[in-house]
């Protein structure tokens, strides 16, 4: 009798395989390429759902808040509905400004020039006010009671009231780390396959728990209490949503967009780059 052959094909080896560094970076590099010469009509409508639809981290929160007694443990299960904005967001292929933050540095860090730069910053400028516009088309809604019942109206405004805990610099040093996070995000998807949604939901939760400033998720939250009179148009738009743009910005693009890109550099070559 014939011994099996118990030596799998090279290529299913290799499908079993985890992509390494460079093989993730060019992955990210070229979605971020990707996006960087996607048309400005479709970087904002894509940019304008990604508002609207983040507020379901939101309403998933308010919603356990609601149903939960006043207890230490509270926040652990009110912060399992933060991942769902992400999720709906992430897996339905919509413009995040924090995920960009990483996907569309990696092509200009990779091949400096005048063009790169200025596509980046277009990137971002039109996904940022997009995702602005729609969470407050969100927070709008929530605040005019058509979203959901008063109930969860309250425990909404209840939730977002914490960002209001931060000075502008606090809010600045604590979203760093949001942005550093959401940033491993966007290199560890191409690495996912199966995974996406634990992955997603996982490290989201983190950001959740850790009480760590997210931009776009801040911004519902920030537009809510706005509306309902609870802040003012300053301390909203300087105190609360800028610094946390900022913050997340030098966390993605500052620190791990570029500590990713240098531990590839080395190996890297002109074919690599193309």
């Amino acid at each position: 009798m014939a011994t099996p052959d118990r030596t799998a094909p090279q290529d299913d080896v290799d499908d079993l395989k985890a992509a390494d560094a460079k093989d993730l970076h060019r992955a990210v590099r070229e979605a971020g390429q990707e996006e960087l010469d996607r048309p400005v009509s479709s970087l904002f409508f894509s940019g304008l759902a990604a508002g609207m639809a983040i507020a379901s981290s939101l309403i998933a929160e308010g919603a356990l808040h609601a149903a939960l007694p006043d207890t230490p443990w509270r926040t652990l299960i009110v912060s399992l509905g933060y991942p769902i904005g992400f999720l709906v967001v992430i897996l339905g292929r919509m413009q995040l400004f924090t995920e960009s933050t990483i996907s569309a540095t990696l092509p200009l860090v990779t091949k400096p020039s005048g063009w790169a730069l200025r596509r980046t910053l277009r990137l971002w400028a039109v996904v940022l006010g997009a995702n602005l516009l729609g969470t407050a088309l969100a927070a709008a809604m929530i605040a005019a009671g058509l979203l959901g019942s008063s109930e969860l109206r309250t425990a909404m405004i209840e939730v977002s009231s914490a960002i209001t805990e931060l000075s502008a610099g606090a809010t600045f040093v604590n979203a760093i780390p949001a942005g550093f996070m959401i940033a491993i995000l966007a290199w560890s998807l191409p690495n996912a396959r199966g995974q996406a949604f634990q992955v997603i939901a996982a490290i989201t939760y983190v950001v959740a728990i850790g009480g760590f400033s997210h931009s776009v998720v801040g911004a519902v939250e920030a537009w809510l209490l706005l509306f309902v009179g609870e802040t003012g148009v300053v301390q909203t738009l300087g105190g609360l949503m800028l610094p946390a743009i900022l913050g997340n910005l030098l966390g993605g693009a500052g620190l791990f967009a570029l500590l990713a890109h240098a531990q590839v550099r080395g190996e890297m070559n002109g074919r690599d780059e193309n």
